[in-house]
């Protein structure tokens, strides 16, 4: 239940406060609660239906002491859902109040996910009927359950959106925010549309690919690993500080390794199972303790093909900078790989590029030279640098290939 003490927020559990420090994500949840967090969250009905060694997922979460934002999936129009079609709109019911009906007793339910960025990537007054129908999910949602509460998640830019929310969805109780390098401008935004009631930071991180510099060829350039750190403590701390009684806390994005843009650009982890600087913040924000064994800092890189076009087969020459903060011993692993070849919008699943092998030429521990493809095109140089026990830094660069002759 959620708890008002004069436009102060507090969601309670057991009749206990219950502050959220949340990640985005199923996987991994027993490094989340070691490290102090209570809450993961889904978007979907299928995440809680998977088993964790042997067990129901929500089963072995609530083991762990942690409770579920529990997605329920709305459907996008872009998707092609259609809120003016009956039939659709009578089985999104049906499926959702089954899943509330399965899931409404468990004691690691925390509160129900109703939608995420359902409002589309391109929402204008047009699409306030969205709104209006979240409304009547909601209010079922209630009538089914109304022992917890329902929100919904949404995506910047938030001025449209709120306006028509005041107006359309009276029954939502907690605003989700989806939101990246544009979550510091959270609070100026909601006190500017006089927005009251309970809010959450439902995903955050670094700056998203479209929110970043491009190079000629319009490839996203990505801030390495202890950048990002830095990016989600900026993000979390101003959306805390800026929105006072009315935050209920947040979900970190993502608790897991996930290829969107590039295989490094969201993940908290990479493939390979090790943290990176991301979870070391996070981890000093729930506990108020920086962790025994902290990630490899990368303090300057330097790339003969920087965010540039070189022939193919040239040879080419980068060098990171990295310390560690226990001294440990550092391994770095360098990486070439294709550019994505399409950006997706909204975090629909990609598929990852190649590797192409062969072309390290000599690795130097912080040094490397190495050959361009010989096939032109867009690629990266990744740069993996790993202490050895199970901590991590990423940087990477893209550049284009092309031939001597045309360029």
């Amino acid at each position: 239940m959620i708890e008002d003490q004069n436009g102060v927020f507090q969601l309670r559990v057991d009749g206990k406060p219950f502050y959220v420090k949340g990640v985005a994500g199923t996987t991994g949840l027993e490094r989340a609660a070691a490290r102090g967090a209570n809450s993961f969250r889904t978007w979907g009905i299928e995440d809680i239906e998977q088993r964790v060694e042997g067990k129901p997922l929500l089963d072995y979460a609530y083991g762990l002491g942690m409770r579920a934002a529990v997605g329920l999936w709305v459907e996008h129009e872009r998707h092609g859902f259609s809120y003016q079609n009956k039939d659709q709109i009578a089985q999104q019911r049906a499926r959702i109040r089954a899943s509330v009906a399965a899931y409404k007793n468990h004691p690691g339910v925390l509160v129900w996910g109703l939608g995420n960025e359902m409002e589309g990537l391109d929402y204008t007054e047009e699409h306030e009927y969205i709104w209006d129908e979240l409304n009547e999910l909601a209010r079922m949602v209630k009538e089914e359950d109304p022992n917890h509460p329902v929100m919904t998640v949404i995506a910047l830019p938030l001025e449209r959106k709120i306006r028509d929310i005041q107006t359309h969805y009276p029954e939502l109780d907690i605003l989700g925010i989806n939101a990246y390098g544009g979550a510091i401008t959270i609070p100026d935004t909601l006190r500017a549309e006089k927005w009251s009631r309970p809010v959450m930071l439902t995903e955050f991180g670094p700056r998203g690919q479209w929110e970043v510099g491009k190079t000629s060829w319009g490839a996203p350039v990505e801030p390495t690993s202890t950048e990002k750190a830095a990016l989600y403590l900026n993000a979390y701390d101003a959306v805390r500080n800026g929105t006072g009684g009315l935050f209920l806390g947040s979900y970190t994005f993502f608790w897991g390794s996930k290829h969107e843009a590039t295989p490094t650009w969201y993940g908290m982890f990479l493939e390979s199972g090790e943290k990176v600087a991301s979870v070391d913040v996070m981890t000093e924000v729930w506990t108020g303790v920086r962790p025994e064994n902290r990630c490899p800092v990368i303090s300057s890189i330097k790339w003969s093909a920087a965010q540039s076009t070189v022939s193919t087969g040239s040879v080419q020459r980068a060098k990171v900078v990295a310390t560690d903060p226990e001294n440990d011993a550092m391994e770095f692993e360098w990486v070439v790989m294709a550019e994505n070849s399409e950006y997706k919008p909204g975090g629909d699943k990609e598929e990852s590029p190649p590797t192409i092998p062969g072309l390290i030429l000599e690795n130097g521990q912080g040094r490397v030279v190495f050959k361009a493809p010989p096939t032109p095109g867009a690629y990266r140089l990744y740069v993996y640098v790993r202490d050895g026990n199970g901590s991590a830094a990423t940087a990477n660069t893209p550049f284009l290939v092309e031939h001597a002759a045309s360029r």
